[in-house]
């Protein structure tokens, strides 16, 4: 790279904060400088180019054709370099490991296995942050994401960790209400359901199973944690992958009614997920012992690994 061929960088730092921000006064806040010295660095650019990068629109700056797209790429080159620099002082650094997953994982796998790790571990801290959005987890400096789906996810290093084979649950006593020797299916829509608001996948498996979802009772909740809720209450069957409810069909407190046969590596599934470059020590224990939990599934066997 010839960096002659380049302005200066401060000067392209200001000209991207006043595009983002519509402002030289907005810009100047943000980096710490005065609203004269973000002009002068705007004007500098125009000069460079040759062409004006900002104009003026009411009380805003907008950026040009060429201003756009010069903010563009700035935009994403400034974010691959705090990218960059949020991953090498995650991988240097002795703070908690960041990890992010479902709430529905975080809850009902996770959580009950994890005194097992910090038995091993007490060392290494934890952050767990559970919601059902997809991170970023390089651009937001999380060391690892376990994630649901068939590990293709570009950008990231994906190992697969367990299948996302899927059972059709209830509470015992609604259980009883179906007759296993007959056509098990056909009891089912008759039975009230339970759905995550937005999964779509049920809608897919229930028309797989040729049920009709128009004339069946489907209730629609935020979030599988209150399916499950819902579920182990009695209010209704949900289907749900295996590994989350293994506890409660341990238990007793859920039914499986029909259990899918187990995917293949190929198949969907939940896998561990992770920046790609090298990994921190902490992050290859986090990961040793989530495999051996895998082959160990009684939470009070993972709490000893060997």
């Amino acid at each position: 790279m010839d960096w002659r061929d380049i302005p200066s960088l401060a000067a392209l730092r200001a000209f991207e904060a006043a595009a983002r921000h519509g402002s030289h006064t907005a810009a100047a806040r943000e980096l710490n400088v005065t609203h004269a010295a973000v002009a002068q660095h705007v004007r500098a650019l125009e000069t460079h180019f040759g062409t004006a990068l900002l104009e003026r629109s009411g009380r805003t700056m907008t950026p040009t054709e060429s201003g756009f797209a010069l903010a563009a790429g700035l935009a994403r080159g400034f974010e691959e370099i705090a990218a960059s620099v949020r991953s090498l002082a995650a991988s240097r650094g002795t703070g908690p490991l960041a990890l992010t997953t479902t709430r529905t994982f975080a809850e009902n796998w996770l959580m009950p296995r994890l005194p097992g790790f910090w038995s091993a571990h007490p060392d290494i801290p934890l952050s767990i942050f559970a919601d059902d959005a997809v991170h970023d987890i390089r651009r937001e400096g999380l060391h690892m994401a376990i994630r649901y789906g068939r590990g293709n996810w570009p950008g990231v290093t994906s190992q697969f960790l367990f299948s996302g084979q899927t059972v059709v649950v209830a509470h015992p006593d609604l259980a009883g209400k179906i007759d296993r020797t007959g056509d098990v299916m056909g009891q089912l829509a008759k039975l009230p359901w339970l759905v995550e608001t937005g999964y779509t996948d049920y809608f897919a498996w229930i028309a797989a199973q040729g049920l009709p979802a128009d004339k069946m009772t489907i209730t629609q909740f935020d979030g599988n944690p209150l399916v499950l809720a819902g579920t182990r209450a009695g209010a209704g069957v949900s289907v749900q992958p295996k590994p989350v409810v293994e506890a409660d069909l341990d238990a007793g407190r859920l039914v499986a009614l029909v259990e899918e046969p187990v995917a293949s590596k190929d198949g969907p599934g939940y896998y561990i997920v992770t920046p790609p470059g090298p990994e921190p020590e902490r992050v290859r224990a986090f990961r040793r012992w989530l495999s051996r939990s895998v082959r160990s599934p009684d939470p009070g066997t993972a709490a000893h690994p060997s």
